[in-house]
This record gives C-alpha cells, structure tokens and sequence, in this order.
C-alpha cells in the first residue's frame, strides 16, 4: 500500500521509508522502492563522486508527473548524523553577498544517500568545488561544459560537436569525460591540473565555446538566448560559476522516464556522432549493468 512505511537499517542508521510503492515514473510504473534500490546499488559508484561537494536537491514529492522544487537548504527535520556545510551566498562570480549563508547536506554515506532519496530527491545537483576540511569552498577542481541542443539538433549532433569540445580542451591539456546528461545532451567534464577560482575556470570554459561558435556558427553556438540555439548544439560554460551547479553522474533525472546522467567511453561518443542512432539517454537499469561490466568510466579517461 502506499502508506505504508518500513525500517531499516543502513549502515548503523535507523531509517524510515515511507510510501515504496508509490508511483514516482508514471509512463514507466517506477516506484520509489525502485528508487531507493538504484540508489543503494549505485552507491559504491556514485558517492566518491560527491564526496565532499554540496549537494542541491530536486524534489519530485508526487512523482514527475506533478511538481517539482529545488531545495539548498538541508530541511527541518534533518537527522543529526547527516553532515551539512554552511556556504556563503555568492553570486556570479563567487563573492559572498550580505553574509548570507546556506546550509547544504553533504551526502558522504549510504544513509544520507538513502534518506534523501525518501524525500523523493531524484536529481543530485553538485558545485565544480569541494569543501575543505575547515568546511569552506575550495577552488574548482574541474569545468564543466553542458551541450544542449536546440530542436532539431538531438543527441547526434552533441556528440558531433563533443568531438570538437574534446579537441579543444586536449589542447589546453585537459582530459574531457562524456556524461549523458539524462535529458537532451552531452555534459563534459576536466579536471583541472592545479586549482582555479570560479571565475578563471568560467573563463576558461567560455574560451573554448567562443572558440567553437566563431568556427562553426553554423552548428555551435555559445549565446544563451534560446531563440538563437535553433539547430545548433548550445555550449554552456556558465555552470563553472561558483553558484552554479551541475547534475552528478550518476543521478537520476525528473523525466518522463527514470534517466540518468550516465557516464559513456569515447568510443560510445563517436559511434553517436555517425549515427544518430548510435547513442542514446540510458536508463538506472541500463546503468546499473553498465557498472558491473565496465565499471565507473567516469573515475578514469576512456
């Protein structure tokens, strides 16, 4: 039934899970106990990756079907044992505004993992920092570079123009990691030899896109405004501000169906980029058996 609510114990924490059968998939019939089991199956993979990054949480209480929030804030009623970070408010470009604070969980363990799923936070949303052990922000530690497409470029076209990305990004001695983003694109990933403030690796991610969109216009572009992205593949180098934040790999997305944002070898790239066909939005199952055939592609260049 869907009231209905067990407790378990994860990893020496009490939880209560409430609601498993609960529909939060529609077109698929997914369940939140469905949910809560990717979730504890991908851990091993998942949680080096958010290891001491603020998480930003989005809330889907009613399934995809209904509404939605976005949550920085740990909630009230947060358990004692989670671990959250008090983060100045900043703006653009990474300075603090009025003294504001906010109080991020840190999700450093299964339980915390878990009991956020329970609040039917499918998306993990994460900063290109982490936080040091004094709990302040350390400078990024990677860019990133979100491809997203405008209709009717698709997933195809991403992966063309990841090609370039790469290439670009190569040449400044960065390694770039595919994620599929679990929606339309492409995000790529680099981490940085040495650390830079927010600003310079915004800067830096700018440079390429404005590299590209100067030498294809015809496919690239690396404007904003959503009238002029038609046909071609948007590449948003802003997410490397200090306010902004990325989904992780490997969390699900609130889509129509249970999506994730999957790691891919660069060999899944170019396959996508001479058919359209050749790659597609991969859902927690899929990934699931990815992981225990590859392992964690995102952990290591491919």
């Amino acid at each position: 039934m869907a009231g209905e609510e067990v407790h378990v114990d994860v990893e020496g924490r009490t939880l209560r899970l409430t609601n498993l059968d609960k529909v939060l998939y529609p077109a698929t019939g997914t369940t939140k106990g469905e949910v809560l089991h990717y979730y504890a199956q991908i851990a091993p993979t998942l949680l080096p990756h958010l290891a001491d990054r603020a998480v930003t949480r989005i809330r889907w209480p009613h399934g995809v079907g209904g509404s939605s929030f976005f949550e920085k804030n740990a909630p009230s009623g947060t358990p004692s044992w989670v671990r959250t970070v008090s983060v100045p408010t900043t703006g653009s470009r990474g300075e603090s505004r009025h003294g504001d604070r906010l109080v991020f969980p840190v999700v450093d363990d299964l339980a915390t993992l878990t009991w956020l799923a329970n609040l039917a936070a499918l998306e993990l949303h994460v900063h290109q920092w982490r936080v040091g052990r004094n709990g302040r922000p350390r400078n990024p530690d990677r860019i990133v570079i979100d491809l997203d497409p405008g209709d009717p470029a698709g997933l195809h076209e991403c992966c063309q123009v990841a090609l370039l990305v790469r290439d670009r990004l190569a040449g400044r001695g960065l390694v770039a990691r595919p994620v599929t983003s679990g929606s339309k694109g492409l995000h790529l990933y680099a981490t940085l030899p040495q650390r830079l403030a927010a600003d310079a690796a915004t800067e830096l991610a700018k440079e390429v896109a404005d590299e590209l969109s100067a030498a294809r216009p015809r496919h690239v572009t690396a404007t904003m405004t959503k009238a002029r992205r038609g046909g071609k593949v948007f590449l948003d180098w802003s997410q490397n501000a200090a306010s902004k934040t990325t989904i992780t790999p490997y969390s699900l997305r609130g889509r129509e169906r249970p999506y994730v944002a999957a790691p891919v070898s660069w060999a899944e790239v170019e396959a996508g980029a001479e058919d359209p066909l050749g790659l597609e939005q991969l859902r927690f199952e899929e990934v699931l058996e990815r992981v225990a055939d590859l392992g964690d592609l995102f952990a290591k260049p491919t």
